[in-house]
């Protein structure tokens, strides 16, 4: 089971007219190829090849082809959820590791709060910090990204230390994570976002208070929206 096989799996799924669409989608991925492969056909391919070993999931992270990158990403997803704690760790430092060869939001999205934030939900939280304060756009999106998982698992403390870390955040790309990441706080805290809101507001980037204030009644939302 190599990489050659599992490109090919995918290339044969191809769709011009989707490969189109979704180029126009991604923005920031004006160097990569599409193939117009579904979501749904990436994850059946992903399944039939679970096995593959990470040097070849490597190659697939390193490709030009936005579907290969997505590829590895699902691929270690399933691996780290049907491993052990000797290969989760093993998975988690491989990803790390390769975090490089991540160029694009969905690549943060479908990785990194599936494989970081169960691996270090219970372990020291240091290297989210240190994913922060990056000049590179995607680690700062890995570290926001990753709490969802202890989110839904009832720990918001660290998505709030986060969250004002990344207040002042040049990207766009950040602040929509971001107000993400705190809307999802209060589905689980709402009285812990309002708080956080309340002290906040004003210094947030107006898209990261649209999203994290999306679900609150229309006449809320304008209150917030009317803070100068």
């Amino acid at each position: 089971m190599t990489y050659k096989y599992a490109a090919k799996a995918l290339l044969s799924l191809a769709n011009a007219d989707k490969a189109q669409v979704a180029r126009n989608f991604f923005k920031n991925s004006i160097q990569d190829v599409f193939l117009g492969v579904t979501t749904l056909q990436l994850r059946r391919v992903a399944r039939e090849y679970q096995e593959l070993p990470l040097s070849e999931i490597r190659k697939l992270m390193q490709s030009k082809i936005h579907e290969e990158r997505s590829l590895a990403n699902e691929i270690l997803r399933i691996k780290f959820r049907k491993s052990g704690p000797q290969q989760q760790t093993e998975i988690f430092e491989f990803y790390i590791e390769n975090r490089k060869f991540i160029r694009e939001w969905d690549g943060v999205d479908g990785s990194a709060p599936y494989i970081a934030g169960p691996y270090l939900l219970g372990r020291s939280k240091k290297l989210l910090y240190e994913l922060a304060r990056s000049s590179r756009l995607w680690d700062r999106r890995i570290a926001i990204v990753s709490t969802l998982w202890f989110i839904r698992q009832g720990e918001i403390s660290d998505t709030l230390r986060l969250a004002r870390m990344l207040l002042r955040d040049k990207e766009d790309l950040i602040h929509k994570a971001t107000g993400w990441m705190l809307r999802e706080v209060g589905k689980q805290d709402l009285a812990a976002l309002k708080k956080f809101l309340n002290t906040h507001c004003t210094a947030m980037p107006r898209t990261m208070l649209r999203y994290a204030i999306e679900r609150f009644p229309e006449s809320e939302r304008k209150k917030y929206l009317a803070r100068e």
